[in-house]
């Protein structure tokens, strides 16, 4: 039966591909139709394999899939029939076309890990390590468990901060309308009213930068806005390239407030997959190789592999952190403490189980102050226009 290639939309508005197959093009929009798709477009032949390299999967739907998977072999399901029965059940068919792609793979000889890795905006560097040491330590199971606990906790987090900004940055976004608004149609026509001010040098300076301001708005806006797109599409660029990211990385951790949860955050998940790999009897060696990956920050990246360095070289893992600056001191602290008695598996879990309880009760603070601080920003704005406006119109009634 022939295959079609699809792009539709669900019914929460998500953008989704895949092929189905179907006797004709029209028994294919049909079939969409009654799984709740609406197509977009359907074109003969299927997603090609680098295609499918590019496709992105759902954060949520990839950590069920983990759980389902970890479930199956748990249960004793062998790990080609588990892999078919996700790749059966599961509504997303980026991932139903991928799953089918692993599965054909692993029968052909690959390990798991080596199969996933050619999908990486479904399968994350870290849940391929996690599969690989799982797959070498016989502990595929449990290493799946803990990337799809992992995975949804950041979902979650990614959630629930999403969620909480959405209002502050609507607000911001609709007060910034107002003023612009305000400055380049509402100013100007004070503009000839305050002229005869300007020439005898009244004209207070408030307002004469307000006027200015307006009329370089008007003039060159076009101009403003073409460096604006330009600046936006660079730094875009920039983004995407290894140097780009690092420097993002470290910005990341010297922003005011934000950089300590963004450290914290990062500190928390490799702490978390180390004690969980250390507790299975991964070699140390490996186990910071695996979560460096986890992460997710260049920068302490750097520092965990200076701390690898370290303990090749026969020293302690606690020095080269310390010595990056970018670990709490009581972090640090405590694996020092670990290391000597022995316990750095248990220990690394409970400094993750801290961190991850501090920078939630922080975050959740930063957003609630977030909205009255835009408030008070557009607040601020509205009343400069006002008074720059009302400083000439009291001086010229107090002359008449």
């Amino acid at each position: 039966m022939p295959e079609f290639s699809y792009t539709a939309r669900d019914l929460d508005g998500e953008k989704v591909n895949g092929q189905i197959s179907a006797a004709s093009q029209r028994e294919a929009l049909n079939l969409l139709s009654g799984r709740s798709l609406f197509p977009l477009s359907v074109t003969a032949g299927s997603i090609s394999t680098s295609e499918l390299a590019r496709k992105r999967v759902k954060g949520q739907v990839m950590a069920m899939t983990y759980s389902q998977l970890s479930s199956l072999l748990k249960s004793g399901v062998p790990l080609l029939r588990s892999l078919r029965i996700i790749q059966e059940q599961t509504s997303d068919n980026t991932l139903k076309a991928i799953l089918d792609e692993v599965h054909m793979k692993v029968e052909d000889g690959q390990g798991l890990a080596e199969a996933m890795t050619g999908y990486p905006r479904a399968f994350s560097d870290m849940a391929v390590n996690m599969a690989r040491a799982g797959s070498e330590g016989g502990f595929l199971e449990e290493a799946l468990e803990r990337v799809a606990k992992f995975t949804e906790q950041q979902e979650d987090l990614k959630s629930e901060t999403v969620g909480a900004l959405a209002y502050p940055l609507f607000l911001g976004t609709i007060g910034s309308l107002i003023v612009m608004v305000l400055i380049i149609f509402f100013v100007p026509r004070f503009g000839e009213m305050f002229d005869s001010l300007r020439d005898r040098g009244e004209l207070p300076v408030l307002t004469d930068w307000l006027l200015a301001f307006s009329n370089t708005l008007r003039s060159w806006w076009l101009v403003i806005l073409m460096v604006f797109t330009f600046l936006l599409l660079f730094l875009r660029y920039q983004l995407q390239t290894e140097a780009g990211r690092r420097m993002s990385d470290r910005l990341k951790l010297r922003i005011p407030i934000a950089g300590t949860i963004f450290q914290n955050l990062a500190v928390a998940r490799f702490c978390r997959v180390l004690g969980t790999l250390l507790r299975n009897g991964v070699p140390i060696l490996k186990s910071l190789e695996i979560s460096r990956e986890a992460a997710g920050n260049r920068v302490l990246s750097d520092a965990i592999s200076q701390a690898s360095e370290n303990i090749t070289a026969g020293e302690s893992l606690a020095k080269p952190l310390a010595a990056s600056g970018h670990f709490p001191r009581t972090v640090v602290e405590m694996i020092s403490v670990a290391e000597e008695s022995n316990t750095l598996d248990e220990i690394l879990v409970d400094i993750a189980d801290g961190l991850e309880n501090r920078t939630s009760r922080r975050l959740t603070l930063l957003v609630r102050l977030l909205e009255p601080i835009m408030l008070l920003i557009l607040a601020g704005a509205v009343l400069f226009v006002v008074i720059a406006l009302l400083l000439p119109v009291i001086k010229m009634s107090s002359t008449i």
